[in-house]
């Protein structure tokens, strides 16, 4: 997944990444002359060196023998912002990427083939809380076993919050333009006026917008008083373990958070999918003349 591309982040710290796309001069991937792999310096570019993602990716270029290339480690917002420098100018670069993130609406993009399979089968956006929230907080626990939406309706919120709305008021806008939805969520449950929750998430741009939207509703609906605590992956899961944080929205599994959910099994509970329809990849520009990873071999 994606830190939230903020203009603040995109500008800081980012000349060496965006050095990256100035490999090629030609349109369409391949005027420069030169196989994929040299207008690009054979280096794909990655996100945040924990993530899950870049395990799949470190693994996918073993199970294609790519072992003159480099996997550049960054963050979500320095892989948007190096995206963003080269498909303006329409320049070829390989980028880590996933579903859903909001560079799909504002770009023409497609990912790379996967025949041998290393990045697994789509994965699930499951909703995680900590042991002992269904008796300290009933509506709340009932509320988040209920939600669940769609990767359009979380494409809304993204794409609000990357043209700048604040997560917040992006998330209260939604959730007021689908109340049908929402009822649905808090149908029959009781309010619990002034109660306090603590979500855990992870920056990424898909996890901005479900914890927001979740935070709208508890506090709108149901009457908690809602904090959001921002962190990594890591330390996410950790907090639902140990009971320093109530519940999360952000666990991607079966592959992504997969360490973090064995190492934790048994301190929290799963209340299953609340999105379905991921998808984890190498992600190019439409323009570019290559389907399938592969070809980073021969092309």
């Amino acid at each position: 997944m994606v830190k939230f591309a903020t203009r603040a982040l995109i500008a800081v710290g980012l000349s060496g990444v965006l050095a990256l796309t100035g490999c090629s001069t030609g349109k369409s991937g391949g005027a420069s002359g030169g196989s994929i792999g040299d207008q690009v310096k054979h280096e794909i570019i990655g996100i945040d060196p924990g993530a899950g993602l870049m395990k799949q990716t470190q693994q996918a270029m073993k199970d294609y023998e790519l072992t003159d290339w480099k996997l550049v480690e960054g963050s979500s917002a320095a892989m948007a912002a190096a995206l963003d420098k080269a498909y303006k100018d329409e320049k070829p670069i390989i980028v880590t990427g996933w579903t859903p993130h909001w560079m799909f609406a504002k770009y023409k993009l497609k990912y790379l083939e996967d025949p041998k399979g290393s990045y697994g089968k789509d994965e699930e956006i499951h909703t995680v809380v900590r042991n002992g929230l269904k008796n300290d907080a009933p509506s709340a626990y009932a509320m988040l076993d209920n939600f669940e939406w769609t990767p359009d309706d979380m494409a809304v919120v993204m794409s609000a919050v990357v043209d700048g709305k604040d997560p917040a008021e992006a998330a209260s806008q939604w959730v007021k333009d689908n109340a049908d939805k929402v009822d649905g969520w808090v149908k029959d449950l009781p309010k619990e006026d002034g109660k306090k929750l603590k979500l855990a998430y992870v920056a990424w741009d898909s996890e901005i917008a479900s914890t927001n939207v979740v935070k709208q509703v508890l506090e709108q609906r149901l009457g908690y008083k809602v904090d959001t605590l921002q962190v990594e992956a890591g330390p996410m899961w950790a907090g639902i373990a140990n009971g320093s944080a109530d519940a999360m929205v952000a666990a991607w599994l079966p592959t992504t958070h997969k360490d973090y959910y064995e190492k934790y099994k048994g301190q929290f509970e799963d209340l299953g999918a609340n999105l379905v329809g991921t998808k984890l990849g190498l992600v190019v520009p439409e323009y570019m003349d290559i389907n399938s990873i592969e070809d980073l071999k021969t092309k």
